[in-house]
């Protein structure tokens, strides 16, 4: 069986050992809470670790983009959540197209994404179901007050073209709560919703499903009375961001091999994998890009396009042809810039596979 050191670099990889623990502590936790699991694939792009995510209980999935649904429905999943607004003629026939082969559900968050894909809809002689957005706090997308929540509900009521689903929130906002502060912070996320829920019930309108998404929350959320379902993504493979809020970096189950291609005597090692692999996202005060896997003090200092900047010290030292394995900051961004990631046990290969939702942007 070929080694991962044998491999071209830089290359994706990704511990199936990690990858399985990962899902399986997820899937198992929202069971012991109730709660439905609809795990985002935005991070991964892959119908391989999706399909083990529906081996291990996930209901269903959830994507970003209409192209990442056509993957996945291409692939046979035959559930999935588009959590992100579709606007415009040619989005809106291929949702419906998409209608017509799974059960899709799509998003809106005002009137105006509302009525033109009812009409889209309507025309088409289908219905779409839709799951309303709320910001509960993040500052992108989404109902900010009951009042437009209401407008929005409304508007999908008016038309035959819409079902509502639900809604739904990202509380991204979150991952700026301290640790000891995180329980209180999704009980007022999960709160909000729920108040918009019976805001929506005491004027008639439907409101059957409440869904939550965010890694390091949704354990919090999931604890919630009313949340009924979740949709974390990083949790699959963790990353840096990840590491800072607690995740095991045991767990960190992603990583790009890259190979030395440089030693300088002022005790920087350069690297062959740069911003165009392992994605250019330095949330940190340090400014640092990613760290060695068996070396946890080996962090990158600076990043190229093409180069990995690693500062020597505290006695390690690396030779030119040396391969290193990198978490990166961010695994979302880092995978996308990749056509194919290996899936490993140990250091052994046990298949190359394509990332197949990478780039599907529209």
């Amino acid at each position: 069986m070929q080694s991962i050191y044998d491999l071209d670099t830089p290359h994706l990889i990704v511990d199936l050992d990690r990858l399985e623990r990962n899902i399986a502590e997820m899937a198992t936790y929202m069971a012991s809470a109730g709660t439905a699991l609809c795990p985002h694939t935005k991070t991964h792009k892959s119908p391989y670790v999706a399909g083990l995510q529906l081996a291990a209980g996930a209901t269903g999935i959830t994507v970003a983009k209409i192209g990442e649904a056509e993957v996945m429905a291409d692939a046979g999943f035959t559930n999935i959540f588009i959590a992100n607004q579709a606007v415009g003629a040619i989005k809106y026939q291929r949702m419906l197209a998409l209608n017509r082969r799974l059960d899709l559900t799509c998003s809106v968050d005002s009137p105006e994404t509302a009525h033109p894909l009812g009409d889209a809809a309507v025309l088409a002689g289908e219905k779409l179901q839709v799951m309303i957005e709320v910001d509960t706090g993040l500052g992108r997308a989404g109902c900010r007050s009951v009042t437009e929540l209401i407008e929005t509900a409304l508007a999908i009521e008016s038309t035959d073209g819409l079902v509502c689903a639900g809604i739904f929130t990202h509380e991204g906002h979150l991952y700026g709560s301290p640790a000891d502060q995180i329980i209180a912070d999704a009980a007022s996320a999960a709160a909000k919703m729920c108040a918009m829920r019976d805001a929506l019930l005491e004027k008639g309108l439907p409101c059957p499903k409440i869904s939550m998404g965010s890694t390091p929350s949704a354990w919090a959320v999931a604890m919630q009375p009313g949340v009924d379902e979740v949709r974390p993504g990083v949790y699959v493979y963790g990353d840096r961001l990840q590491m800072q809020r607690g995740f095991p970096r045991d767990n960190c189950a992603l990583t790009v091999l890259t190979t030395v291609v440089s030693v300088r005597a002022d005790g920087v090692a350069i690297l062959d994998a740069g911003s165009k692999s392992l994605a250019s996202d330095s949330p940190f005060s340090d400014k640092t890009y990613g760290e060695d896997l068996n070396q946890p003090g080996l962090v990158l200092k600076g990043v190229s396009e093409e180069h990995g900047h690693l500062r020597l010290g505290n006695g390690v030292q690396v030779r030119v042809g040396d391969k290193l394995r990198i978490i990166p900051n961010h695994a979302c961004t880092c995978v996308n810039m990749h056509d194919l990631f290996a899936v490993c046990r140990a250091d052994s290969v046990e298949a190359v596979l394509p990332v197949a939702g990478r780039g599907k942007i529209q």
